[in-house]
């Protein structure tokens, strides 16, 4: 069984990586996949303010390695997917092409006001990903 979440950094999306850390230390032979959309519009603006591609890295490495150590505490094999592209829409591709069983995802990310104006990352996904999601307040 392959369950997935989406991360991005916000409280919301830590809130839902222990829910699926949880959900996967009950279910046996359960590989969790963390996936992490580097959104290239936001990309460019921190390489101009940063100056340094490492910075970035770095900045991934920070927002995985918490999540990545609860993993490992409660045994639970997991594995980080980087994609790059619009968030909701390389979720729903990833999610669909690789047959996830079950999607774990915060009920919002890091920028609310884009959030207001173009309707929520999770709500986009919700609608298209053929497997069962739990979105997490």
């Amino acid at each position: 069984m392959k369950i997935a979440v989406a991360i991005d950094g916000s409280e919301n999306a830590m809130r839902a990586a222990k829910h699926a850390i949880m959900l996967a230390e009950y279910l046996p032979r359960v590989t969790l996949e963390i996936i992490y959309v580097q959104d290239f519009s936001k990309a460019k603006d921190e390489r101009l303010l940063e100056q340094s591609s490492e910075s970035l890295a770095l900045k991934r490495e920070q927002k995985m390695q918490p999540i990545l150590a609860m993993a490992k505490e409660a045994a639970v094999e997991a594995k980080v997917i980087i994609l790059r592209g619009n968030p909701s829409e390389e979720i729903i591709n990833y999610v669909n092409e690789k047959k996830i069983d079950k999607l774990v995802i915060g009920s919002r990310g890091l920028n609310s006001f884009q959030e207001m104006v173009l309707g929520s990352v999770s709500h986009k996904v919700m609608k298209h990903v053929v497997c069962p999601v739990t979105v997490v307040k």
